[in-house]
């Protein structure tokens, strides 16, 4: 238990929880307390929502930028691609069906 390699990950963990937790609460307060409204809150709380993915890729993923990673971010590019990919052609294809009826 007081392997410093242990230690030193156990933090790690922790940092990411509390940066997850804390990413999480904000945008919770805005609306809780409406101290943002309208366009600005969605914006804030899409900015808040890219930065908890990377926190979750770095700190429990464990995947950065280094090219020692390079393939698993490739892989993780990739998923999105094809997410959004089918996502925009899902809106496509009902946006068409809406036109034609």
């Amino acid at each position: 238990m007081s392997d410093p390699d242990y230690r030193r990950e156990m933090r790690f963990y922790l940092a990411g929880f509390g940066l997850a937790l804390t990413l999480t609460l904000v945008p919770f307060g805005l609306v809780y307390w409406e101290l943002m409204q309208g366009r600005a809150l969605a914006a804030t709380i899409a900015v808040l929502a890219v930065a908890q993915i990377v926190v979750h890729l770095r700190f429990f993923l464990h995947i950065d930028l280094s090219s020692q990673k390079r393939e698993d971010l490739q892989l993780i590019l990739f998923t999105i691609l094809l997410l959004g990919i089918m996502a925009f052609g899902t809106i496509w294809i009902m946006g068409n069906l809406a036109t034609r009826m």
